[in-house]
C-alpha cells in the first residue's frame, strides 16, 4: 500500500510539473519565435516544417505560412521551408548548409532569402539533379512572390521526396494553432495533448529501430555464410607465395583475395544499417575475381574477363556466359551464369539457386523480400540488378520510389529522410544553384544539389 501511495504521489507531482512546464513554454514561445539567426531557424524547423523570420513576415503572412505547413505535414514528407530576410544573420553562401547542419535532420530544405531562392537535399531524400531542376523551375520566368514560389516548389517536391516527416514534429505546427516558427517544448506538447504525441513519436522510432535490427540480423546470416564460403575457397587454392612457378602477378592476385576477405569481415563487424552490407558483398565479389585470375595463371590459361557473379548464387564465382531464364510465372530474361548452371539450364534442369530462410520456409533470395536488396546490390551493382529481377518479389519492391531510401539507394551513413543525422552530411554537395531570381541577389550562392 505504501508503495502504491508513493506511486500516486509521484504521478501527481510529475503531472503538475508537466503542466507547469507547458504553461511556461506557451508563455515563452512567442518570445522564442522572435529570436533570429541560424540557431533559431533550426530549432523552429525541428518542431514544424515552415519557419518565417519575424523580419520577413510581410513576405509570407501567418495564414499562408500555416497553410503551407499543413500541406507538408499532411503529406508526411521531410520538407523544410524557411523565409528569411537578406541580412548579415544569414550569409547567402553559407545559410543553406548551416541550417541543415544545425537542424540535424535529413530532408529537403528550401529557403527564401530576401527575394532569392535556393534548395538542397540529402541524397537519400532527393537526387542532386532533381533538386537542381526543381529549384531552377521555380526561379524561371517573372519574379514570383514568396507564397507562389514556395507553394509551387513544395507541390512539385512532395511527389518526389523520399522518407517521412521527422518524429519531432509530432502534432505541433500550423494545424494545432501554434505560431509557425514557435519553439514548442515537450512540456507544451504534454499540456496540449497529454503527452500522446510524444508517446506516438517514441513508438514510431522504436518500430523503425526494431525493423532496422531485424533486417541486419537477416542479412547477417546470409553474409556470414558468404564470408565463410570465401574463406574456404582461399584454403582450397592452397597457394603459397614462395611455391615453384609463383610470380608477382599470382602473388598480387592472392594478396587481393586476402585483402578482400579481411575487408568483408571488418565491414560486417561494424554494420548497423542494411545498406552497409553492400560494401561486404562488393568486397567478396572483388575477391572472387582475384581468385579466378590466380587460378587461371596457375593453370597457364588467359586471365578471365571481369564479369558479374553467377546470378543464381554469387558463391559460384564470376559468371562465364549469359543464359536465358524465366522465374516462375515471369518473363524470360538474360542473366549471367556460371558454367555449371549454364549446363543445367541447357539440360532442362533447375539451376542451383541460393535460398534464404523466410517465415514461409526457404525461398530463392529474389523472392524473399526487400531485405536482401543490399546483399544482391553489392554483387550485381544497382544499375543492372532491377533488370535481372523483373517479375520477382525483390524486383517489384526495388521498382518502388521508397525502395532506394529504405534499402540503400541513398548515401549519408544509412540515414533516411526525416532521420536525425546531426551534421553528418557533405556540405560541398549541398545546394540547388545560386540564390537569385526576383532581383534578390546578384552573384554569390553555391552550386550542387544534394547533401
Amino acid at each position: 500500500m505504501r508503495t502504491r501511495l508513493m506511486s500516486i504521489r509521484l504521478g501527481l507531482l510529475l503531472s503538475g510539473l508537466l503542466l507547469a512546464l507547458g504553461a511556461t513554454a506557451l508563455a515563452v514561445a512567442p518570445q522564442a519565435s522572435a529570436a533570429t539567426g541560424v540557431a533559431a531557424v533550426a530549432e523552429a524547423l525541428k518542431e514544424g516544417p515552415v519557419y518565417v523570420d519575424p523580419r520577413a513576415e510581410a513576405q509570407l503572412p501567418k495564414a499562408e505560412a500555416d497553410a503551407l505547413a499543413k500541406k507538408i505535414k499532411d503529406a508526411g514528407k521531410p520538407v523544410f521551408v524557411a523565409v528569411l530576410p537578406a541580412t548579415a544573420d544569414f550569409p547567402q553562401d553559407k545559410v543553406l548548409a548551416a541550417i541543415r547542419a544545425e537542424t540535424g535532420i535529413t530532408g529537403l530544405y528550401a529557403i527564401r532569402l530576401g527575394d532569392g531562392f535556393n534548395a538542397g537535399a540529402d541524397r537519400a531524400v532527393m537526387p542532386t539533379n532533381a533538386v537542381r531542376n526543381l529549384t531552377e523551375a521555380v526561379k524561371t520566368g517573372a519574379p514570383a512572390d514568396a507564397s507562389t514560389q514556395l507553394n509551387n516548389f513544395v507541390d512539385q517536391a512532395l511527389t518526389q521526396t523520399k522518407g517521412s516527416a521527422p518524429g519531432s514534429w509530432g502534432t505541433t505546427g500550423a494545424d494545432d494553432g501554434v505560431p509557425v516558427g514557435g519553439l514548442v517544448t515537450l512540456g507544451a506538447v504534454a499540456a496540449i495533448g497529454g503527452g500522446g504525441a510524444y508517446a506516438l513519436v517514441r513508438r514510431n522510432r522504436k518500430k523503425k529501430e526494431e525493423a532496422r535490427r531485424e533486417a541486419v540480423e537477416r542479412l547477417s546470416v546470409v553474409v556470414d555464410e558468404d564470408i565463410t564460403a570465401f574463406g574456404e575457397e582461399l584454403e582450397r587454392l592452397d597457394f603459397h607465395p614462395g611455391e615453384p612457378g609463383a610470380d608477382d602477378a599470382m602473388r598480387e592476385d592472392y594478396e587481393r583475395g586476402l585483402d578482400s576477405y579481411e575487408k568483408a569481415k571488418q565491414i560486417m563487424a561494424s554494420v548497423r544499417y542494411p545498406q552497409e552490407v553492400t560494401g561486404v558483398t562488393q568486397a567478396l565479389e572483388d575477391g572472387r575475381y582475384a581468385l579466378a585470375c590466380l587460378d587461371a595463371r596457375r593453370q597457364g590459361e588467359p586471365v578471365p574477363e571481369r564479369r558479374a557473379p553467377c546470378f543464381f548464387d554469387p558463391r559460384h564465382g564470376p559468371s562465364t556466359e549469359d543464359a536465358v531464364w524465366s522465374p516462375a510465372a515471369g518473363a524470360a530474361r538474360t542473366v549471367p551464369v556460371c558454367t555449371a548452371d549454364a549446363v543445367r539450364l541447357r539440360d532442362g534442369v533447375d539451376p542451383a539457386v541460393r535460398t534464404v530462410d523466410t517465415e514461409h520456409g526457404p525461398r530463392p533470395y529474389y523472392d524473399a523480400g526487400p531485405a536482401y536488396g543490399p546483399w544482391a546490390g553489392g554483387y550485381f551493382g544497382g544499375g543492372i540488378l532491377p533488370g535481372l529481377l523483373v517479375g520477382t518479389m525483390l524486383g517489384s519492391m526495388m521498382s518502388t520510389p521508397a525502395y532506394a531510401a529504405d534499402y540503400g539507394g541513398g548515401t549519408g551513413g544509412g540515414y533516411d529522410g526525416g532521420d536525425y543525422s546531426g551534421a553528418d552530411f557533405n556540405p560541398s554537395d549541398f545546394g540547388g544553384g545560386d540564390f537569385g531570381g526576383g532581383g534578390g541577389f546578384d552573384g554569390g550562392g553555391f552550386d550542387g544539389g544534394g547533401f
